[in-house]
């Protein structure tokens, strides 16, 4: 039906789920506990790797002395698993999902995140067996902007880069989807400069701009 697209291939974290939302409320709520204000403009990345360690060097650095960091971790996941409890896909994804199980087109996971934290989002809503062939990023040495789990989920799906279509909400994650030779929609998440998704074959605000079937047919 579009010619040229025989699989789709979509980031994790702030893509198919909001996660980096929460990411960003727990700490937010773990600085105010000690009367702080989180500076949002520096907490994300130029990359997919874990900051945790970063983050709590940061806290421990403006709290001083008496900064407990088993309690303050300790508190922030409880607070995190909480949030994420009755977190579902984001807007319009699921319907997205229907429209390519109605497609029969191949669905798969390329997510700089590990194997346990996707697929137990993924299990909890329902939604893991949507997508055939997973990639995680502690199966390859690096995180996105580097193309290897995209390569990898197309090493898995059997498909040739050129048939196949990104999703992604971060210009790092679009940079190694064409990195990999994809073509890449871009959701951008609220925290990422728009501007910066040059890399992006397709802009849009929300999976419920537009169906997907549109999607595909301007990239076809």
């Amino acid at each position: 039906m579009f010619d040229g697209i025989e699989a789709l291939v979509f980031d994790f974290d702030g893509l198919l789920m909001q996660t980096e939302s929460t990411l960003l409320e727990c700490w937010r709520t773990e600085w105010a506990h000690h009367g702080l204000d989180l500076d949002v403009s520096t907490f994300f990345a130029d990359h997919a790797g874990d900051t945790s360690e970063q983050h709590y060097a940061d806290l421990a650095a403006a709290v001083g002395p008496g900064y407990d960091r088993a309690t303050s971790h300790a508190r922030r996941i409880a607070h995190r698993d909480v949030l994420h409890a009755s977190l579902d896909l984001a807007p319009g994804m699921r319907r997205w999902l229907d429209e390519a199980a109605a497609l029969s087109i191949p669905l798969a996971v390329a997510s700089s995140s590990p194997r346990a934290w996707v697929e137990g989002h993924l299990n909890r809503c329902g939604e893991l067996s949507r997508f055939t062939v997973r990639a995680y990023g502690d199966e390859v040495p690096d995180h996105k902007p580097d193309p290897g789990v995209y390569l990898l989920a197309l090493r898995r799906l059997g498909v040739p880069a050129s048939r196949a279509v990104a999703f992604e909400d971060t210009p790092y994650g679009a940079a190694a989807a064409k990195a990999a030779g994809l073509r890449c929609v871009a959701i951008p998440n609220p925290y990422m400069d728009r501007t910066r998704f040059t890399a992006a074959d397709m802009v849009l605000h929300s999976a419920e701009q537009q169906s997907l079937a549109s999607v595909l047919s301007s990239l076809a």
